[in-house]
């Protein structure tokens, strides 16, 4: 199992999170969405909210490849709507690199 760790923010906007918050609902996430995760080799997959930063921790199987999954994406026509439907929320952290949502952050301590 690899574990991966990322941040992006939210456009500081009460309504804007409050819309973020319901599309992750279980029951409001599409499962095309689901389907696309966990076909990748992604095990689980957890998003924490605190005001409007986000962070990821995604864990995945040995089979898990970051470009595969992306190649992946570029061609599911359902996972490019639901990724246009976030861009509404979401706000790239000030160091992301362009067209960069998710940053993977660097592990700095483990107990």
């Amino acid at each position: 199992m690899n574990k991966f760790c990322f941040a992006l923010d939210l456009k500081n906007d009460p309504a804007l999170i409050a819309a973020y918050d319901h599309w992750h609902k279980n029951e409001n996430c599409w499962p095309e969405i689901l389907k696309s995760i966990e076909v990748t080799g992604i095990t689980n997959m957890e998003i924490y909210r605190t005001g409007n930063r986000l962070f990821m921790i995604m864990e995945t199987d040995d089979s898990f490849d970051f470009d595969k999954k992306a190649a992946m994406d570029a061609l599911n026509p359902k996972v490019q709507e639901w990724e246009k439907l976030m861009w509404e929320f979401q706000s790239p952290l000030p160091w992301a690199k362009e067209n960069e949502k998710w940053v993977m952050m660097d592990k700095i301590f483990q107990l």
